[in-house]
């Protein structure tokens, strides 16, 4: 299996943590769960500096990294990027690997990465080896709280920005209504564009495939998690009333190893979060089970992140942008990926990750609200 090794040597001399207030979203934004509201998730970012002089960023840190990470690499001591990885994975492994602290080891990840990527003066995407700038993306949103006139066009506007994939949110509380709204935008768009729904693990076994059974005249790329996303045999007994419908789970998982058990279940679209991975290069790791497999592979996570490692995929291996949660924060952020015709293109010139959060405008909007310095131990 794929994993990234790298022997250059890591020392840390520095960390600024920057918190911010929530960002507020245009109009709430509901799943059929009832999940998300008024806010975009992201609570802080931070710069890490190395004892060469380079800076990395992360734009999506919260406390939980700044508790757990920094104390054990402010401490003076050099190692490898495979040495702190391993070193880090022993230090919160008895937390498991679906905890916060497990999914602080992958930011670390990336911001290693970009560390080491600056030090070659090389593009992040560049260093990973991609042959590209750009990222093939759908476009997800359709919010439960939308009308069915606005629910349709949303996804006409999307078709008109160049997507070809797109999705919107089903878990009503009555089934018929959820229909009725995929056939209204499946009308609209025609049946040469792509149309995903996702059920945000709404359902159980029983009610998700009456709803699967239900779609099938109208041709879904594919069904997102409308059960437990950990009931691995609620899967297979999902896959073995036969629907034709494709089966998408991942975004909730951490760590290669349930994806593994996932196409050993039947699930058709492996969908790993950027962002919420323990190890980054798990990424690379499901893209190649998918295609050993032969299931589909999307990207889910902030488009401006997981653009960087969308420049790893094929064109028929989608990254997603969910425009109702990230264009709100895209707005506070600098050097991000340009979208154009259902591409992101990132900038080719720009040592690292070249993505950094617009400070002075979240100051202006009284967003900022501490600067913290943390500093290696002597």
């Amino acid at each position: 299996m794929f994993r990234y090794d790298f022997d250059e040597k890591l020392s840390f001399r520095k960390a600024v943590y920057y918190e911010f207030d929530p960002i507020t979203l245009p109009r709430v934004f509901q799943d059929g769960t009832g999940g998300l509201g008024k806010y975009a998730p992201e609570r802080g970012c931070i710069e890490l500096y190395d004892s060469e002089g380079f800076v990395a960023h992360y734009l999506a840190i919260d406390q939980t990294f700044i508790d757990t990470v920094l104390p054990l690499i402010l401490t003076g001591e050099t190692r490898s990027f495979n040495q702190w990885r391993e070193f880090l994975y022993w230090k919160v492994r008895n937390s498991g690997s679906q905890s916060e602290k497990a999914v602080c080891l992958g930011k670390m990840d990336t911001l290693m990465l970009d560390l080491l990527a600056q030090r070659k003066n090389m593009p992040l995407h560049r260093f990973l080896g991609a042959t590209k700038d750009w990222a093939k993306a759908y476009k997800g949103g359709g919010s439960i709280l939308l009308d069915d006139a606005e629910l349709v066009d949303d996804m006409q506007r999307y078709v008109s920005e160049g997507y070809t994939t797109v999705k919107f949110k089903v878990g009503s509380d009555e089934m018929e209504r959820d229909l009725r709204r995929i056939d209204k935008v499946r009308t609209a768009l025609g049946p040469e564009i792509e149309i995903a729904v996702d059920a945000n693990q709404k359902w159980d076994v029983e009610t998700a495939a009456k709803f699967a059974e239900l779609t099938e005249p109208y041709q879904l790329a594919w069904l997102e998690e409308p059960i437990h996303a950990n009931d691995m045999n609620g899967i297979r007994r999902l896959k073995e009333y036969g629907f034709k419908v494709p089966l998408a789970f991942g975004e909730s998982m951490r760590i290669s190893y349930e994806f593994e058990m996932y196409a050993e279940k039947g699930v058709d679209v492996l969908q790993p979060s950027v962002g919420r991975m323990t190890r980054i290069d798990d990424l690379i790791a499901i893209r190649d089970l998918a295609r050993d497999k032969g299931l589909r592979f999307m990207s889910g996570g902030r488009v401006y992140l997981c653009a960087l490692f969308g420049t790893l995929l094929d064109d028929n291996e989608l990254i997603e942008f969910h425009e109702p949660i990230s264009q709100p924060v895209s707005e506070y952020a600098l050097n991000i990926p340009t979208e154009r015709n259902g591409r992101f293109y990132l900038p080719s010139d720009m040592p690292g990750n070249p993505q950094r959060l617009n400070l002075e405008k979240l100051e202006k909007d009284r967003l900022l609200k501490s600067k913290r310095y943390f500093y290696a131990n002597q």
